[in-house]
């Protein structure tokens, strides 16, 4: 069932801040108005209005979400984010009603509106306390591979260094095929691929009558870091395994391609105004053409010509593609913004509405690029078993990559998100998008030093 997928299962607890936080505003909101006014209020539309601008603002914020790379998850970072909506809400709330429609409404000035953000405040911080130090608490994990998947591992963990709660093992290095005695865990994931030696599954089978979970190196990879290293599974696991569901001829595939066909054909309304004025600004700047057009690879590996919002300079690749780069010198000032808001990517509605692309799904990669690739990474053909997309799991959780590890890290997020597609995680990573929209958080390349071998062809 869709509750008991990965990427749900680790966000139960911050989902259920939401939740608390949306009930807070409400049961404060009638608190006060029966103190004040002497009756229930109800859900009103105010109620419902306060709801959304704090829900939405602590999205924002990031008070839902898991730190993002390099950021300490600590508390006070997080009691900072709370006090910042609330403030965030109440000068929304005053200068636009107040102040800008001018509602002489009681319920907007100090004696109620601060009383009740300063209570929601309050108790949606020691709530986040709460959730903190109950994400903090980890169960410890023993991992059972072999000596290649140690090696992936340890790579995907930082190395040498690695968390407390995790301990590594080789499968041959077994001593007399017992698992380890002297520590204590609280559940195991073994390789499907490792040779385990009969004594070994019998005490693996043991420990899993007595309660302990027992999983495979793929799934705890599924659970902890929301993606799937390609090392880590072979071609039989693709064939056997549960999930990819997107798969045609199934009611899913057909609802996600009716509501491609709704929501593209809505943007395309809507942002109708702001392609105008871009492509003007674009034109104005180099008197260049507006649009720029590429080949890409589409469903099961068929070639698409998609367009984009030209957001380099004229003769970007006389000298022939490459990747793009942190501060890249090719880009336009005006392209730079484009990028940054993903404006650039709107044309792209109308590959949506042909049928070529989705919403969301995969982005689609050059053919060029796409030969390198196939042959230092493995499984990278198999991104291609649902429409490319332009959004998609990769892109709202990793970075801007340009560079063949890069395309790596993303094929383990697009291979998570094959394996678990549903609509849920469409809209998942369809809010993920907007919020990094809001935030001005594009196509920004990470900043590092490329190898000559990842020196290669990149997309404008």
């Amino acid at each position: 069932m869709w509750w008991r997928t990965p990427w749900l299962r680790q966000r139960w607890l911050l989902f259920g801040l939401a939740v608390i936080d949306a009930a807070l505003v409400a049961l404060s909101y009638n608190a006060l108005f029966l103190h004040r006014i002497g009756r229930w209020a109800g859900v009103t539309p105010s109620v419902v209005g306060l709801m959304l601008l704090w829900v939405s603002a602590s999205y924002l914020l990031g008070r839902y979400s898991s730190p993002e790379e390099g950021q300490r998850d600590s508390r006070r970072r997080r009691l900072l984010a709370t006090l910042t909506v609330a403030l965030l809400v109440l000068t929304l709330v005053v200068v636009g009603i107040s102040w800008g429609v001018k509602v002489n409404d009681p319920r907007t000035f100090r004696g109620f509106l601060v009383p009740l953000l300063a209570s929601v405040s309050g108790f949606s911080a020691l709530a986040q306390l709460w959730i903190v130090n109950q994400r903090r608490r980890h169960r410890r994990w023993l991992l059972l591979g072999e000596p290649e998947e140690i090696g992936v591992l340890q790579a995907e963990l930082g190395g040498d260094r690695l968390p407390e709660h995790l301990v590594i093992r080789d499968t041959a290095g077994l001593a007399g095929d017992q698992l380890p005695d002297g520590e204590q865990f609280d559940a195991i994931a073994v390789s499907e691929a490792a040779p385990l030696q009969d004594p070994t599954l019998q005490q693996l089978l043991a420990r899993r009558g007595n309660g302990m979970s027992i999983c495979s190196l793929v799934v705890w990879a599924e659970l902890h870091l929301q993606r799937v290293p390609p090392e880590l599974f072979s071609s039989r696991w693709l064939v056997q395994a549960d999930g990819f569901e997107l798969q045609p001829g199934r009611w899913g595939w057909r609802l996600k391609r009716l509501g491609d066909v709704t929501v593209s054909s809505l943007l395309l309304l809507l942002t109708a105004p702001l392609l105008l004025v871009a492509a003007l600004l674009i034109r104005l700047e180099d008197g260049g053409p507006v649009f720029y057009t590429q080949i890409r690879t589409g469903l099961y590996g068929e070639p698409i010509r998609i367009w984009k919002l030209r957001s380099m300079g004229q003769g970007a690749e006389h000298q022939g593609a490459r990747w793009a780069s942190r501060d890249d010198p090719r880009v336009t000032r005006i392209g730079a913004w484009l990028r940054r808001l993903r404006i650039d990517e709107l044309p792209q509605l109308v590959s949506v509405l042909k049928g070529d692309m989705s919403l969301i799904g995969p982005r689609p990669e050059r053919p060029e690029l796409e030969e390198t690739l196939e042959q230092q990474i493995p499984h990278y053909r198999v991104r291609h078993w649902v429409r490319p997309g332009l959004s998609g799991w990769a892109q709202v959780c990793y970075p801007y990559g340009a560079s063949v590890e890069d395309s790596r890290i993303k094929l383990s997020y697009d291979l998570y998100y094959l394996r678990n597609a549903n609509l849920m995680l469409d809209l998942l990573i369809l809010i993920k998008t907007m919020r990094l929209v809001a935030r001005a958080q594009g196509a920004i390349p990470q900043d590092r030093s490329l190898s000559g071998s990842d020196q290669r062809l990149a997309s404008r």
